[in-house]
């Protein structure tokens, strides 16, 4: 239990680093940079004691740190687009609510049998997620609706891929470091094409950006970590684990939001707020 409340918490402080990054004129793409090489040396440093000689032997978990690195910053390249032609509230739905994918997937390919009251749970969590998501006033969906579908699947997969690889892929690699792995390869995809698209032009690469990174891969590599562990310690069904985790993380980026940034509190988000709270409970007692 306490590994999903560190991995909700490490998720939730993400989202509120994000938000200062747009007060503070952080550039996003340089920061995310720093921030995958930050998160692949701390699980390095800290946790290279888990590298073994059968993990050397068999590379197997290779392909998919290379997968899962590419999602990673390619879904990233795809989320900056989408926001600023899509709108924020549109993009921030397709990527939440791509949690669905990872959810059917898991009840159908490990024949999961859930119960009434835990569909009902899944239900009011996708619902809650919705409503404290979306803003109908401010969702401006045109042409470029296509990435929204990339968004909504390819976040559903990246889910699902990370809980595949924990449950059959890691025997002998343990899950810090496949973290590590996978974030560190994501910083040197994105600091390739930086350089790529920094041919002819100089860029301005500063301080604030670094140091924004740095503060960024700290909770970033601790999501991804415990996230991982939380699916072999609770004792939960995989999905289960990731509706709880979802919804609780749109809970409290909400609650910051109130209290932190001043968000203005919508009856729709309100509802959404006691949906979620809904959820939370009735798949608890579902488990």
């Amino acid at each position: 239990m306490t590994t999903l409340l560190l991995s909700i918490l490490s998720s939730s402080v993400i989202l509120v680093i994000f938000k200062l990054y747009k007060k503070y004129g952080v550039d996003t793409f340089q920061a995310i940079i720093v921030n995958y090489f930050t998160a692949g040396t701390l699980g390095i440093v800290f946790f290279h004691d888990g590298w073994t000689t059968a993990a050397g032997n068999d590379l197997s978990w290779l392909t998919y740190v290379i997968l899962v690195s590419f999602l990673f910053i390619s879904l990233f390249f795809v989320m900056a687009r989408s926001s600023q032609e899509n709108g924020v509230a549109s993009t921030s739905i397709a990527v939440k609510m791509g949690m669905a994918i990872p959810l059917i997937l898991m009840m159908t390919l490990y024949a999961e049998t859930p119960s009434v009251l835990k569909l009902l749970g899944i239900i009011l969590a996708v619902a809650g997620v919705y409503l404290v998501s979306s803003n109908p006033k401010s969702s401006n969906v045109g042409p470029y609706v296509w990435m929204l579908a990339v968004l909504f699947v390819g976040s559903g997969l990246l889910d699902f891929i990370l809980n595949y690889v924990q449950k059959f892929v890691l025997t002998d690699l343990s899950l810090p470091l496949f973290s590590a792995f996978a974030l560190g390869t994501g910083g040197i995809i994105g600091l390739l094409v930086f350089l790529v698209l920094s041919i002819g032009k100089r860029p301005k690469i500063t301080f604030k950006n670094i140091f924004a990174g740095i503060i960024l891969g700290i909770p970033n590599f601790y999501s991804i970590y415990f996230l991982l562990l939380s699916y072999r310690t609770t004792g939960w069904s995989d999905s289960t684990v990731l509706a709880i985790t979802n919804v609780s993380i749109v809970l409290m980026s909400a609650f910051f939001g109130f209290v932190f940034f001043k968000e203005s509190k919508t009856n729709r988000k309100l509802v959404g707020l006691a949906t979620a709270i809904l959820a939370i409970v009735t798949l608890y007692f579902a488990n």
